[in-house]
């Protein structure tokens, strides 16, 4: 499948970019709940299938292949005007509520430790994962239910010619705790460390498999891999470093020692403030880290002055900002970050994904100071910070 000479050139942009390398300009794409894209339409008025990645021609892009440990449908329980409960492949009920940009998990089946070793897992190489249409959790429960989505391989088959694609993994506490739920992750590693530890093996089996499988299915299409993985909160690490060396590292060893098997760089995203972990993944050859929440304390520019050339750095302008602040505070925001874009290694996004209290117009301030300002060599003017690594 022949590609654009304009998606070569956003190809060669992200890689010299993760690769600590000034390209023409600073990348620049973005995770969009459903609820900004739908206000993004209506205010441009534009059709209901415009796409934020094709309307600005953004840099790269994710897709979510079905990582569900059980490969079926979804079981509707209830549904009224307000509330969807379904039960999914994660054998979890699951409530999504009108208005609530995330869904809530209400129980799992998984609810003993025992259960948790009896646990079985379906095929990764399941051919109907990448190959066929259908309901899958990751993919389809979010700020809304979207039912029967499309063959994984269609969406990576129709994005390749014009975008650098991604494709998508959990590490073990992600696909871990949806099974298990996440307070008995965190109870059962302090209870029964023996035992969380064989579950925890058999879930890195899994995803490691899911890793392989879904390059092998995409034959040559995926551009990098993003491996989702919530390891920390506002304040710092759900658990001990030691704890996750122990525990989880092991298996994030494993999922980017096939991507860089494979020759395709690796995003990490991971929510909160994990930095107490940053030289761990430094260590094991992670490219690149996103998306940095502000609302953590992370700021781009410090982790650059601090960590120079040994990590790249995806996100971090404050969604908060980009909602609520002034035009003044937003246009500050993006300026003094773009600092962090010097020789490369940072790629512009939000502090998680775009939401919808901002709007179309909020968005484009945005990507237009990018635009304009994000070309190399950087002149940043007043907001430059001299000496960056």
């Amino acid at each position: 499948m022949e590609r654009t000479s304009n998606c070569l050139q956003k190809l060669e942009r992200i890689n010299l970019t993760i690769n600590h390398k000034e390209a023409d300009r600073v990348p620049i794409s973005d995770f969009f709940w459903t609820s900004f894209v739908t206000r993004w339409q209506q205010e441009l008025g534009l059709p209901s299938d415009a796409s934020p990645y094709t309307y600005y021609d953004l840099d790269w892009v994710c897709t979510v292949p079905n990582m569900d440990p059980h490969i079926k449908p979804f079981e509707e329980i209830k549904k009224t005007d307000t509330d969807t409960i379904l039960k999914s492949g994660f054998e979890a009920v699951i409530r999504r509520r009108e208005g609530i940009q995330m869904p809530y998990f209400e129980s799992f089946d998984t609810d003993t430790i025992e259960k948790a070793l009896a646990f079985e897992f379906e095929d990764p190489f399941d051919d109907r994962r990448y190959f066929s249409g259908g309901d899958n959790q990751l993919a389809g429960i979010g700020d809304v239910i979207v039912r029967n989505t499309p063959p994984w391989i269609d969406s990576v088959k129709d994005l390749y010619p014009n975008f650098p694609v991604y494709g998508s993994v959990c590490e073990v506490m992600e696909e871990g705790w949806r099974i298990i739920g996440s307070e008995n992750m965190l109870l059962w590693l302090a209870m029964y460390p023996d035992e969380i530890r064989q579950f925890l093996d058999k879930v890195g089996d899994f995803v490691v498999g899911l890793t392989e499988a879904q390059i092998q299915a995409a034959g040559g299409m995926l551009d990098g891999m993003v491996v989702w993985g919530d390891v920390a909160y506002v304040n710092g690490m759900l658990f001990s470093p030691a704890m996750w060396r122990e525990y989880f590292k092991p298996h994030l060893v494993r999922i980017l020692e096939v991507c860089h098997r494979h020759n395709l760089p690796v995003i990490y995203h991971g929510c909160g403030n994990a930095t107490a972990i940053f030289p761990d993944l430094i260590d094991i050859g992670l490219d690149c880290y996103n998306p940095l929440e502000a609302k953590s304390g992370l700021n781009v520019v410090d982790l650059k002055k601090q960590y120079g050339k040994k990590l790249a750095y995806c996100g971090n302008i404050n969604a908060q900002i980009w909602g609520t602040g002034t035009d003044a505070q937003l246009h500050d925001e993006v300026m003094w970050k773009l600092n962090a874009a010097k020789n490369g290694g940072f790629i512009v996004q939000s502090d998680h994904s775009v939401p919808s209290n901002v709007s179309a117009e909020r968005y484009e301030m945005v990507y237009n100071l990018v635009k304009k300002h994000g070309r190399y060599p950087l002149d940043l003017g007043a907001y430059d910070i001299p000496d960056m690594p």
